[in-house]
Order: C-alpha cells, then structure tokens, then sequence
C-alpha cells in the first residue's frame, strides 16, 4: 500500500464511486466524505458504498459534526467507518457546508491529494432550486479551498463541467475559449470554482486543476442522465422525452476512461505555466500553479444514435416524443482534449456502443 493518502469527496455518487475503486486498487489510502443527500435515490448511494465495504447501517444516521461531539480529542475517529473490504479506505458521513468537521479531518488525516467531485449536481434542477448550489458548490468549494490553504496538500483536483461552456457554439470546446455566457446556474457555480481555485493558488501556491467532465456515463450512474432515463423507460413500454426535436450531440464520456483521466491529473500536479503572458492571458493556465482540462471523447454523438445504440443493447425500441429544447439546455457538446493529451498524454477510448452495452449489463443485474 503507498503511503500517500487521498481525500475524495462525493465518494457516494457515481464518479466518486468508481474512482475510489481504482485508486484502492493502485495502492492507495483513500478517505471518502459524503453527505448522502436525497437528491436521487439513497438506496443507490447506500449500495455503491456498500460496494466498497462501508455498510448502510454504519452511515445511516445523521451527517457527523464536531458540534455534536466537541470534548471528542480527535473530532473525526468516531465518525470514521473501514471498510470490509478495502484495509485502505475509510468513510465519513459528513457535510462540505461543516467547515469545523472538514479542517479538523484535514488536521487528523494529513491528506496528501485531495480529488473534490461532491457538488449539486444537474442543470434542470438548478432552475428551480437556485440556493442549494450556492450552498453545495459555492460553500462547500470554499471550504475545500480554506482547508487545504490550512493543510496544505501536493494537488487539488475538482470537479467542473462542460456547462461552463453555456452559449459558447464554436466545436469543439476549447480550454482556451473565454466561458463568460452560462446559461445555467449549475454552469454558473462550476466556472465559479474554477476562479476561486485559481484565486487560491495564485494567492496561496496551492497547486489545482480543473476538469471539465463531458456527459459520463455507464455501470452505476446517476438516474437523472439521459441513459438512465431511456433505458428505464425504454423497458417499461413508456416513451422517451428527446429534446430539441432530436437535434442534439453529446460527447460521452465512458466511467472508466473518465475517472482514469482523473487519476491521471491528480499524479500531475499543476504548475505555473512558463509561456502564460498577462497581456494575452489563457483562461486554462496561469502564473499561478493551475489548470484546466477537458475530459470528454473528443467525438460527439447524435442522440438519436445514442437512442439506437440503447435499443440494441435492450433488443426493444423506443416510443419517442419529440420536444423542443429546455431551458438551460444547450443542442451539442464537443469536447478538445488538447491539452489532456499533450499535457497528460492521456485520451478516453471506449467507444459509445461499448459503454452503453456495459451499462445496460449493469441495469438489468441490479434492478433484476
């Protein structure tokens, strides 16, 4: 086991879920944090973690808190569950917005990484509750960023997204493009923290980057995403709602490709770039030790194709209701992974068909 330990939070959702598996799997320690909230089903938060060995009933009950348990010496010990089946990895129900919890972890654990993926998470859900992605990704992000100015840490990973890219319309997205047109809250609070990281290690050398995540996708993903959705329904004999009147791309992103590229940045600590010029300034580099990349398959993908490779993996076919576009929503991502291959020499592969099939693998298995 490597002596080097990691934080990752969000560690019940679906990418935290899968990277947890493989950073264990490398020989890391690894602590997960997560909140378990409801925004999607629990039973499924609850299964992934019981995947990786932490039990429902041991994180069942409330978020841990130092204010429940201010005479504890070492605030988190008690709150800390190991897993049955990693000896490397433990898990703390806990909420980013408890910033005491989050410096007193930092304080016990001496993290070497931190890999931050716990968000509100969802564009449509973020025209009617604005709040809770201030709460979640605003707050909770700066309570990252104040514990590892405390602590400090080798590298800083965090989530951000392809929402950032809001009316942008020339393909592919670039790190380089100026992202100043989101068209979502959620876009709004995920180029956010790309500028409050960047505030952080330009004031204070703590290295970050940013990795914008093109629509993933596959085994244990979320059931607000498009494949979820369609398969469900798709199943069920019930139609599926395809948006724009069907014109719309997306560069998919497969699980194992992404969270790959993740572990991939994290060993790659961010640095100033020596070419960065104030007078031209690039958005994805700086004087400061940070970055930004895309993660995506740098090949988009018709819905309508993604529909047809759903139903051949189903061996049924779709109902299809035509609608127009959503609010929020934007008609086609295209993701250049540039910088991710020149800079990580790393490119996702797995072709859509693949994923999907994998995917659909998992969905029958689990729900029987």
């Amino acid at each position: 086991m490597k002596a080097e330990k990691i934080l990752i939070t969000g560690t019940a959702g679906f990418i935290g879920f899968h990277l947890t598996q493989r950073l264990l799997a490398e020989g890391y320690r690894v602590v997960g944090l997560d909140n378990i909230n409801d925004y999607y089903d629990v039973n499924l938060k609850f299964d992934r973690l019981g995947a990786t060995g932490i039990s429902r009933e041991a994180v069942s009950g409330e978020s841990f808190s130092v204010t429940r348990s201010p005479s504890a010496p070492a605030c988190c010990e008690a709150a800390m569950v190991q897993s049955s089946v990693f000896p490397g990895y433990r898990f703390i129900r806990a909420d980013l917005m408890d910033s005491d919890t989050l410096k007193r972890l930092f304080a016990q654990e001496g993290f070497d990484y931190v890999v931050h993926l716990a968000a509100q998470a969802g564009v449509r859900y973020s025209l009617t509750n604005p709040q809770v992605y201030i709460d979640a990704n605003l707050t909770g992000t700066l309570n990252i960023l104040e514990a590892c100015r405390a602590y400090p840490v080798k590298h800083l990973v965090y989530a951000s997204s392809s929402s950032v890219y809001g009316l942008n319309t020339q393909m592919p997205f670039s790190v380089n493009q100026v992202v100043d047109h989101p068209v979502s809250l959620y876009g709004v609070s995920k180029k956010t923290n790309e500028l409050m990281a960047h505030t952080y290690s330009h004031l204070f050398g703590i290295p970050t980057s940013g990795l914008r995540f093109f629509t993933a996708y596959g085994p244990w993903g979320r059931p607000d995403m498009a494949l979820f959705i369609f398969t469900k329904a798709i199943l069920a004999g019930e139609p599926i709602s395809v948006f724009n009147q069907g014109d719309m791309k997306r560069d998919f992103t497969y699980i194992d490709d992404l969270v790959k590229g993740i572990a991939r940045v994290m060993k790659n600590p961010a640095t100033p770039s020596p070419e960065w010029n104030s007078l031209h300034p690039d958005p994805a580099s700086s004087s400061a030790p940070y970055r930004i990349y895309n993660i995506g398959n740098n090949s988009p993908v018709k819905l309508m194709d993604f529909v047809q490779a759903i139903e051949k993996a189903l061996g049924k076919k779709a109902v299809i209701n035509l609608l127009p576009l959503q609010p929020g929503d934007v008609p086609a991502t295209w993701a250049d992974t540039t910088a991710l291959e020149q800079q990580i020499e790393y490119k996702p592969s797995t072709p859509v068909q693949t994923g999907i099939e994998r995917f659909v693998e998992w969905y029958l298995s689990y729900y029987h």
